[in-house]
């Protein structure tokens, strides 16, 4: 792995020497990362999309210490507005639509790694403020000690009798993507999430939305009966708590893709760490390490072992996940959700 990570700086410093990357020396970078001795994140633990492997690889190859906080995409966007130059966090991991909003807000600051190239058009901001490392797609985990017959469509969710996790709508792109997910499968779209509120609507009357969070602790004591998650975080805890446990699934009637982006602090107080974070999780060792995450890298050029690509559900699962494609429209049905939600949804809740 270490082989694997020289190699991937040293194509970066040729790419840079021919300026197809960043215009920083990536030697000067390293230099500046190493004195200011620290990287803090937000939004990337350890047991998402396997940044543990990666915060291990960069604070021992570089020196770093790191420390993470555990936000959601709006929250990290607010602590970075909030905070200014008294700044707690230098880098931070949203869903790809809050990238857009972080612009805006102008609380970023940009950086475009030596593989620029090999990201789509569409998971990167031109100007480098925000870029995409990895996808997901809206999966069911179910446990199967609670759950006797798992769902495979958002139809299923309505004749089951367990409750139903969803997150923190309004707050997380995961949650949010939930929602769309439902919708798109329900002839919705990213301007049109009326379907999706209908499906939850019912669910609340039927008093059977759970507002509990999913998170590994909850899910060990059989807290979590069914849940929305990415694929990549779903089977992620799956791996973590007990494979034969609970059941992923995509599902079958239409689900969502989406991506996640870095945005760079714009007040970050170790902007070069920084830099080299988003420098190293776009190299072909970052892009493993999210792919032993569960995560789809973004760069299709990445050759990833075996044991990697056994960590994905098989690809038929997909057929009917459909990335979003009206980032503009999703961006303003975002900002709405949060009312909708408890206009349509929770004013039902039991």
């Amino acid at each position: 792995m270490r082989k694997l990570l020289v190699h991937s700086l040293v194509t970066a410093a040729v790419s840079l020497v021919f300026g197809t990357a960043s215009a920083q020396d990536l030697n000067s970078l390293i230099a500046g990362a190493k004195k200011e001795g620290a990287i803090n994140s937000l939004g990337m633990p350890d047991d998402w999309a396997n940044w543990k492997d990666t915060w291990a690889q960069i604070t021992k190859t570089y020196g770093l210490t790191h420390r993470d906080t555990d936000l959601s995409s709006a929250q990290e966007i607010a602590k970075f507005e909030a905070e200014k130059t008294n700044a707690s966090g230098d880098i931070g991991d949203v869903g790809q639509s809050f990238g857009p909003i972080a612009v805006k807000k102008g609380v970023t600051q940009p950086y475009k790694p030596s593989t620029w190239k090999d990201i789509p058009a569409w998971a990167k901001d031109e100007d480098g403020h925000w870029v995409v490392a990895y996808t997901g797609t809206m999966s069911f985990i179910s446990n199967n000690k609670l759950v006797k017959n798992p769902p495979k469509t958002w139809n299923d969710l309505l004749s089951g009798s367990y409750k139903v996790t969803v997150g923190e709508v309004g707050v997380s792109a995961q949650a949010n993507s939930a929602l769309l997910a439902a919708a798109i499968a329900k002839g919705g779209s990213e301007k049109n999430l009326e379907p999706a509120y209908k499906l939850f609507a019912e669910l609340a009357k039927q008093g059977r939305i759970s507002t509990i969070d999913a998170s590994v602790a909850n899910m060990e004591k059989g807290e979590v009966e069914v849940a929305l998650m990415w694929d990549f975080n779903a089977l992620g805890k799956r791996a973590i708590i007990d494979p034969a446990l609970f059941t992923v699934s995509i599902p079958l009637d239409g689900s969502v893709t989406a991506g996640y982006a870095t945005i760079i602090n714009k007040y970050a107080k170790n902007p070069n760490a920084a830099k080299l974070t988003r420098e190293f999780i776009l190299s072909d060792a970052g892009q493993i390490n999210l792919a032993r995450g569960h995560a789809r890298p973004i760069r299709s050029n990445v050759v990833l072992p075996k044991d990697a690509k056994d960590k994905m559900l098989p690809s038929e699962q997909y057929k009917n996940a459909k990335p979003i494609q009206d980032f503009d429209g999703w961006e303003v049905t975002t900002k709405a959700i949060p009312r909708q939600w408890q206009e349509q949804v929770m004013v039902y809740k039991k």
